[in-house]
């Protein structure tokens, strides 16, 4: 028995993967195709150069891989260090705690700088490290954009400022999995090395391609760097760059044509519409909190994440059940709290091709799941702080101007 489909649409509201918008799905509604004719190159240049103004980076190059955030991760890593370098990475959540794991099977000496779940980087820690790493044995300095697990971003324009005021030469690695897109990011401005997103969240496609870009810097790098890679290596790339033919094995042909539809949607409504969009939500998700009596994952404004709202329950519900009912009876995905923060968050993740009425069925559901488990919230009362906010803020389309 197929169970996965009720009547309606599923309310797709985790921090990834996200909704797939219906231009998107058309333009990967398509055959195979050699992906050595001029057709695919001439396609492959365009997203290769309209890639980086996600980014906003003038001289990153970037690599569009069949892979995962996961095998971004290791791409960053393999093709910048080599066996026994020392990184600091910071350990925030889940996410950050996968790329730590990741590091270390990976041979690489790990200086692991931990925060309490819900708080930031601690970046006093960096700076003490910094300070006293005379002889610059810190190659790398890995650290998670925006941490989906406690709805946490970091300021990476501090991260930059402690580098430079002790002139130490480490890279600056960054996962931005779920921030690309939705999120303000600055790779050429905040001097971020090598970045790494994947195409489920902000770019609202399918799983299954992982997007590095990297800077002259990291370029340099993999001259020296001795870590084990082949799927993964730059190298292949840029010879392919370099010979026009762009990739050294075969692509996904139909994620090449959604990305493609992807950024056309992006730049049609304006990608700093689209980052304040995304603040938009995030601001209406967290004053319907407030309105529930509920309370924040994330501890403080200056980290609170645009593209997902980490919510703690009060110790006699189990947030598990609250994802589990809202699937089961209103066919609403909502993300579970993992690791040390499982049964006492969820999240809404507001992050892609999503609207402010979107959102609002969202918020409507989660107030009848908090009443199905047993919570004393008021009907209509997240939706009604919500929807006075947006009423107030929410631009008119701009392509309907």
């Amino acid at each position: 028995m197929d169970f996965a489909y009720g009547p309606g649409r599923n309310h797709l509201f985790v921090p990834g993967p996200t909704n797939i918008p219906e231009h998107v799905i058309r333009a990967m509604n398509r055959n195979n195709e050699n992906h050595r004719t001029p057709a695919i190159t001439t396609l492959t240049k365009t997203l290769l150069d309209d890639v980086k103004k996600i980014f906003k980076t003038t001289s990153g190059i970037p690599f569009l891989i069949p892979t995962t955030g996961t095998g971004a991760w290791e791409s960053a890593l393999t093709n910048t260090l080599s066996p026994g370098d020392r990184t600091v990475s910071f350990l925030i959540g889940q996410f950050s705690l996968l790329w730590i794991e990741q590091q270390k099977r990976l041979n690489f000496k790990v200086d692991v700088v931990e925060s309490e779940w819900g708080q930031g980087a601690d970046l006093d820690a960096l700076e003490s490290k910094l300070a006293s790493d005379k002889t610059h044995t810190i190659k790398a300095i890995c650290i998670v954009h925006n941490e989906t697990t406690t709805g946490v971003t970091n300021d990476l324009t501090k991260v930059r400022k402690i580098l430079d005021k002790y002139q130490h030469p480490a890279l600056i690695i960054v996962d931005a999995v779920s921030s690309i897109g939705a999120l303000d990011f600055r790779m050429d401005e905040w001097g971020v090395d090598v970045v790494v997103t994947s195409s489920q969240k902000a770019l609202s496609l399918p799983t299954g391609m992982g997007i590095v870009c990297a800077g002259p810097k990291a370029i340099e790098a993999t001259k020296s760097a001795t870590s084990v890679r082949s799927f993964f290596d730059w190298n292949g790339y840029l010879k392919c760059y370099n010979l026009g033919t762009y990739w050294p094995y075969t692509p996904s042909i139909q994620l090449l044509y959604g990305l493609r539809a992807a950024l056309d949607l992006v730049f049609e409504e304006g990608f700093e519409n689209v980052i304040l969009r995304h603040k938009r939500l995030a601001k209406a998700t967290r004053l319907a909190v407030e309105a529930w009596g509920l309370k924040n994952c994330c501890q403080k404004e200056e980290w609170y994440s645009a593209s997902v709202t980490a919510i703690v329950v009060p110790p006699n519900i189990d947030s598990g059940e609250i994802v589990s009912r809202a699937w089961k009876r209103y066919n609403l995905s909502l993300g579970g709290g993992l690791n040390k923060v499982a049964g006492k968050v969820f999240r809404i993740g507001h992050v892609g091709h999503l609207n402010e009425l979107q959102l609002l069925g969202c918020l409507a559901g989660v107030e009848m799941t908090l009443k199905d488990v047993g919570y004393p919230v008021k009907l209509g009362s997240g939706v009604a702080a919500a929807s006075a906010y947006l009423l107030n803020n929410v631009p008119l389309i701009p392509s309907r101007i």
